[in-house]
């Protein structure tokens, strides 16, 4: 577990994958391009062409017993649509990299990709977010005018964290940035924004770790991670994982 607490230092997961996405430490970021990816790519470069290919994407960040009855959600040109329908409550998509934290280095990385399956609680309290974030983007506001227009979306509309909500991101398909790639499958825990420690997260020993990707810049939302030793197809996961 300390390799991949030290990985998470490098990685994003919204989120995206996430979602849910894994940011960097700021000793991490430190030692990366500071204009890796200074603006937005134009919108085709973080579209899939194959829409099929999303959805099968998407379908990889949980178990079938789960997602093959989830509904998906895939990127379009003014935002998320709905794919597939679905029969458990469960909405599964692929996140993009604007997911991450404002000050990561890779927050417009094209090349960003992450499979997430949110659980019912998670659709109804933290799926918003993913939605409203990518309307804004998509809008061609700036990242100060994306962080004031998620602060009114929290003031008026997005609904308080549900207890239980969690998501999915065991996707071998994804890639998390340019410097962790696939990282490890995991499960993500959302609460009100709170003291890690009360989840022990990132203490000696804790298979939790805490999240950077909300923690209320500019949600209300803190994020906990655990991994697990399987990819969602049931093959083995990175040792680091185990």
């Amino acid at each position: 577990m300390e390799v991949a607490r030290n990985m998470i230092k490098a990685i994003i997961f919204a989120t995206l994958l996430v979602t849910v996405l894994v940011s960097a430490s700021l000793e991490t970021r430190s030692q990366e391009p500071a204009a890796s990816y200074p603006k937005m790519a134009p919108v085709d470069q973080y579209l899939i062409a194959d829409r099929n290919v999303e959805i099968s994407m998407a379908r990889s960040a949980a178990p079938p017993s789960i997602s093959n009855d989830a509904e998906v959600m895939i990127l379009g040109r003014r935002g998320y649509e709905s794919a597939v329908k679905g029969k458990n409550g469960f909405v599964c998509l692929v996140e993009r990299s604007w997911m991450s934290p404002f000050d990561f280095s890779q927050f417009w990385n094209p090349k960003m990709r992450g499979p997430i399956c949110f659980n019912p609680a998670a659709v109804r309290s933290i799926l918003p977010l993913t939605l409203k974030r990518t309307e804004l983007v998509l809008a061609g506001l700036s990242k100060a005018q994306i962080i004031e227009g998620i602060k009114a979306f929290d003031a008026k509309e997005l609904p308080p964290v549900e207890p239980g909500a969690m998501c999915y991101m065991m996707s071998a398909q994804g890639y998390l940035n340019d410097s962790a790639g696939h990282w490890v499958p995991h499960l993500m825990f959302y609460v009100p924004l709170t003291d890690a420690k009360s989840w022990g997260a990132d203490l000696p020993g804790s298979p939790v770790m805490l999240n950077p990707q909300f923690a209320g810049a500019p949600e209300p939302i803190t994020e906990y991670m655990i991994p697990v030793s399987t990819w969602s197809d049931g093959t083995a996961a990175p040792k680091e994982a185990q």
